[in-house]
């Protein structure tokens, strides 16, 4: 007879795999590579390849999309299964909650297999893009060297290097990770590992070349965590056991989110493609439409999840797996369309008619007026949907408070709001029109990002409404709010969030951004300027946080310490500011060159007035910065003296008696001395 010891442990139970699993994936599979394929073949776009002169080869012609199809499947695959390891699904009942074991493990074993199939793919994607690009058949001699070339030339190629190269990267931490925070990393890994290939195709050489990344990049996130999150779902049903409702559910809000995001970044960047609704009527807008329908359709099924599955998937979960089945191979059609899409002509041109415009990603301005400055709007999509996030999330917390009869602070909500309203102008308003055209709007726009937006949202104390609203997880596993008080108890934060490393990162990377190449590599490519936003507002935040913040976090030094260091901070931007005022070098002469403006007197100038800006409007909200600090400083005093009063009320004054006593013993002692 078997006993409960005998019973084998959780990580020695082979997973299950059920055979309609299985099915599904390979059906999905299937209708993937049929429509990708397909749809090429039908619209002519292989046939028109095959007449240009240009043909790299059949085996090119047909393996590409097919190999695209694979590569997008295994990608979102892998996604799936590390997200559900990391933070979906709970420890072991008897195991450290840190640990990398059971139905986590097993999830995390399967994501090694889907990585591979992705590296595999992402690697034949560059010898066959190679091909194609180049022309030359795959037997070509000196095809290696072409290949090569290609890699570390060609921005395409780099991108796509750059992707497979992460993902050779997570596959090794995945096999070596024996806690659960080493696959979360691995999951943050393969979702950067998507970011290189929104540069791939028709996005990075568009008009609105900004916009069109920004979208397709926020779009490949949510396809990849929306389809990958339900195949992971539907694999390790069997595994999960009684935990299916639980981590169905937490999926169930992940997936709501996921189609939100992929519809809206979805119509931006058909927009983009499609320039008006004419257009709808072309191969690629039937495309288009066709791609809107299996949206649709999929926006019912989950649905039909909310209101019927899951509330019956604990008694019985083959509703769920047949409809989850039915969804993946959808999904699967819809990807193959995409591939489609990615193949296939838009019938608005790549690139733009204006080379200023195009590398500036979207219309040459008019010269700056003050009206024009604080009207001028040209939408960066990335970072709206940041402030939109930001504020929503924000004001949802509030909301939920209120309703369970909690209070929170009025003027909180409205700094948070107001940090968000400031960063949508700060990017897409007059600051970010005319920050790659003149050096002087440039500094306004970085002064911004670095002390009047972070000084509004620091004020509005995000994490404390968090730790109120969001609500603990009881399993052991990894949720929101367990995420969040890791992060802000980690030790790489109490070194970050110390006031002097904080000051250290807010001025130091003045230097070394503006006196060497990454001021210019940020002004030529996207993705630089992407990390340069991201860098001046998070440094930022942090530099406000460590002084005045209201949110828990590492232990801040006296308050004399915080004002002297915040004037050490105000002297060196006032330097800073000299500097360029007095600096007879231009800083990034190619860019201004390369948007039409050859007068480096002028541009001097400009530079010039810019750092009267760094020195003026940097120290305006500094000032402000300064005063918030002491009244940050009279009301802790304030408070710790109605502390000691309380006190004093409970015990009779006992620390003043002891005092006096004290004094007493010493002068007693004195007097017979």
């Amino acid at each position: 007879m078997t006993t409960l010891r005998d019973r084998p442990t959780a990580d020695q139970v082979a997973p299950r795999r059920p055979v309609s699993a299985v099915l599904v994936g390979v059906v999905t599979l299937l209708v993937a590579l049929t429509v990708a394929v397909g749809v090429l073949a039908v619209t002519g776009e292989l046939a028109s390849v095959a007449a240009s002169g240009f043909d790299p080869g059949a085996v090119v012609r047909y393996g590409l999309p097919a190999a695209r199809t694979v590569h997008d499947l295994a990608a979102s695959l892998t996604v799936g299964l590390l997200l559900t390891a990391a933070w979906l699904v709970a420890p072991e009942p008897g195991t450290r909650t840190d640990r990398l074991s059971g139905a986590r493990r097993a999830t995390a074993k399967l994501a090694v297999g889907a990585a591979a199939a992705w590296l595999v793919a992402g690697v034949l994607v560059i010898v066959l893009t190679t091909a194609d690009v180049s022309g030359l058949t795959l037997g070509t001699p000196g095809f290696d060297g072409v290949v090569a070339s290609f890699v570390s030339q060609v921005d395409l190629g780099r991108a796509l290097l750059a992707s497979v190269l992460v993902v050779a990267v997570l596959i090794n931490l995945v096999i070596l990770a024996t806690k659960v925070v080493t696959v979360a990393w691995a999951a943050v890994l393969s979702l950067v590992a998507l970011l290189p290939l929104a540069l791939a195709g028709h996005a990075a050489g568009s008009a609105d070349h900004m916009n069109s990344v920004d979208s397709l990049a926020l779009h490949l996130l949510g396809v990849c965590v929306w389809v990958g999150g339900l195949a992971a779902l539907l694999i390790m049903r069997g595994r999960l056991g009684s935990q299916l409702p639980t981590v169905a559910a937490r999926y169930s809000t992940l997936a709501g989110w996921c189609f939100a995001v992929v519809a809206l970044s979805g119509l931006v960047n058909a927009a983009l493609r499609l320039g008006d609704l004419a257009h709808l009527a072309t191969t690629y807008g039937l495309l288009v439409i066709g791609k809107a329908v299996a949206l649709v359709l999929l926006g019912l099924a989950g649905f039909g999840h909310r209101r019927w599955t899951l509330r019956r998937i604990g008694d019985d979960g083959r509703w769920f797996a047949r409809l989850a089945g039915v969804e993946l191979v959808v999904m699967g059609a819809a990807m193959g369309l995409a591939v489609a899409l990615s193949r296939s002509a838009p019938p608005v041109p790549d690139l733009a008619d204006d080379p200023v415009a195009a590398l500036l990603g979207y219309p040459v301005p008019p010269p700056v007026t003050v009206v024009r400055y604080l009207t001028a709007f040209h939408a960066e999509t990335l970072w709206l949907a940041v402030a939109a996030a930001l504020v929503g999330l924000y004001l949802a917390g509030v909301v939920k408070l209120v309703r369970r009869g909690d209070r929170w602070p009025l003027n909180r909500t409205l700094f948070w709001v107001a940090g968000g309203l400031a960063l949508v102008f700060v990017t897409s308003g007059g600051p970010g029109v005319y920050g790659r055209v003149h050096f002087s709007s440039h500094m306004l726009q970085h002064m911004s990002l670095m002390v009047v937006v972070p000084l509004l949202l620091v004020f509005g104390a995000p994490v404390t409404l968090a730790m109120r609203t969001l609500t603990a997880r009881t399993d052991g596993s990894f949720g929101p709010r367990e995420l969040l008080l890791q992060l802000v108890h980690s030790r790489a934060l109490r070194v970050l969030g110390h006031p002097l490393v904080a000051a250290g990162l807010f001025t130091g990377s003045l230097v070394v951004f503006y006196y060497s190449r990454l001021f210019e590599l940020a002004m030529f490519t996207h993705t630089g300027h992407v990390l340069m936003t991201a860098h001046f507002l998070l440094t930022g935040y942090l530099f406000v946080w460590a002084l005045v913040g209201i949110d828990p976090g590492p232990a801040r030094p006296p308050y004399p310490l915080r004002l002297v260091l915040l004037l050490v901070v105000l002297g060196f931007h006032a330097f800073f500011g000299i500097s360029l005022m007095s600096s007879g070098t231009l800083l990034a002469p190619d860019w201004w060159h390369s948007i039409g403006q050859t007068d480096d007197a002028a541009l001097l100038v400009d530079q010039q007035n810019g750092g009267a800006i760094a020195w003026g409007a940097g120290d305006i909200p500094s000032l402000l910065l300064g005063l918030a600090l002491l009244v940050s400083w009279v009301r802790s005093d304030a408070a710790e003296s109605k502390r000691l009063d309380r006190k004093a009320d409970r015990d009779g004054d006992a620390d003043l008696r002891a005092y006096n006593e004290r004094l007493d013993a010493m002068t007693r002692r004195d007097g017979r001395g």
